[in-house]
Formats: C-alpha cells, sequence, structure tokens
C-alpha cells in the first residue's frame, strides 16, 4: 500500500477551530506531551484495554490490516503489529502526526474522519481509539468506516458509566482538564443506537467488554457497562 508520509505542516499556536469549536489536539500545549500521559498515571490502564481491545479482533480472523483513525501521536498505532495486524495511522491534527512521524515506522495520512480519503474496502478493518468521542457527526463517521472497511469497526473509548465522570465534569468545570471539554461519553448500549442507526439494512454482530475498574476489585474486565473504559467491535457479515 503506497501512502505518502505527511510532513509536518504549520498551525498558529492557539488552538484552532475545528467542526465549528476549538480542539485541545490542535494545540502543542497538549500534544507535545501526550504521550507522558501513558508513560505516568495511565499505564496500568493502557494494559488493560489493549488486552480487551486484543480480544475482541482478534476473534475476527479476517482482519490482518487495519485503519487507526485519530490515532494521535500513534500510541495504539504502534501496538497492532504485536498482534498480527498491518496498521497504518490517519488523524486531523497535524500536531499529533508531527509526534507520530518520529514515533512510527509505517504510513500515516492527515485527512478528516468524516471524509475518509480511501477507495470502498481499501482495510480489513477500521480503528477508533479514544476519538470516536470527538466527531460531531458520529453517524456519517461510521458510515465512512464501514465504506472502507471490508470486514469490521474496533472502537475503544471512554464510558459514561464510570464513577469518574463527576470528576471528569468537575475538572471541566474548573477548567483543569481541556481533554474533556468537547468530549461527548457514550455507554454501550448509547454507542450500539448509533451504530445501528448508521448501519441501517446490514447484517452485523456487536460484542463489547469493560475495563477500567478500581485495582482492588476482584476482576479487571467483564460484559457489564461499568468501568472507565469500553472496547466494541462491529462485525460484519454481509
Amino acid at each position: 500500500m503506497e501512502i505518502e508520509k505527511i510532513n509536518q505542516q504549520l498551525v498558529p499556536e492557539k488552538t484552532q477551530s475545528w467542526q465549528g469549536r476549538s480542539e485541545w489536539f490542535f494545540n502543542r500545549k497538549y500534544t507535545d506531551t501526550y504521550e507522558e500521559y501513558y508513560e505516568g498515571p495511565y499505564k496500568r490502564a493502557e494494559v488493560w484495554q489493549k488486552h480487551i481491545l486484543e480480544q475482541l479482533i482478534s476473534k475476527d480472523t479476517r482482519v490482518k490490516t487495519l485503519l487507526e483513525f485519530g490515532c494521535g501521536t500513534t500510541r495504539f498505532t504502534r501496538w497492532w503489529k504485536d498482534i498480527g495486524i498491518e496498521a497504518i495511522g490517519g488523524d486531523i491534527s497535524p500536531f499529533m502526526l508531527s509526534q507520530a512521524l518520529h514515533r512510527f515506522e509505517g504510513d500515516l495520512v492527515m485527512a478528516d474522519s468524516h471524509h475518509l480519503p480511501f477507495k470502498d474496502s481499501t482495510f480489513d478493518a477500521l480503528a477508533f481509539i479514544t476519538t470516536f468521542e470527538y466527531y460531531k457527526d458520529p453517524v456519517k463517521v461510521i458510515r465512512e468506516a464501514a465504506r472502507v472497511g471490508r470486514h469490521g469497526i474496533i472502537m475503544g473509548m471512554m464510558n459514561r458509566n464510570t464513577p469518574k465522570l463527576i470528576r471528569r465534569r468537575t475538572q471541566q468545570l474548573f477548567g483543569k482538564n481541556e481533554f474533556y471539554v468537547t468530549a461527548t461519553f457514550y455507554t454501550p448500549q448509547s454507542l450500539i443506537k448509533t451504530i445501528d442507526n448508521a448501519l441501517e439494512g446490514r447484517d452485523y454482530s456487536i460484542e463489547w467488554t469493560t475495563t477500567g475498574l478500581p485495582k482492588w476489585f476482584p476482576v479487571q474486565k467483564w460484559n457489564l457497562p461499568i468501568g472507565d473504559f469500553f472496547a466494541l467491535y462491529v462485525k460484519f457479515n454481509d
């Protein structure tokens, strides 16, 4: 697959507007330190997130290639090869991609998820990891993903059904966490409703798992809709 790596592009230092609103991922204050978050307090959570993502997508043995959109610094994009999937990354933020260029050996593309620059069925699957929360037209994004990914869509995101939602919104209220200002938090059930709306008429099945449970809790993943993070896989059967 021949896709030219993007060059770093110059954008004003202030937060830029996309979808009619300012977004943190157009601000270097946040993009330049994004990886530090995963290497610090989020490290344990990342391990379990990858575990349930692998558990779901590995069941669909048809998936050998994948486009991860909203790849950011390619924190997860770099990981797909560890489970036997060839991945490329896509993002709309040149600041995120400028970080990715130094970390990822694969191909990268800068584009808008609402208008994916690929032909139908280019990849076996599409991935959205902690990025779907920021799309203003999620139905359109899902339809684009279903057009470009022939076998399925793997999604991982922050869960609305978590005690930490209060903390997230309190931080947002006092301007302490720019990451959540424009985020829409889903539950597995609300995301499935959105998917059903987007994929009406198609034959597909859905499976999901939740993690992000307290360290002291006797289990770290389950099929109940409570936890900080859930992974969901849409498998196309048609």
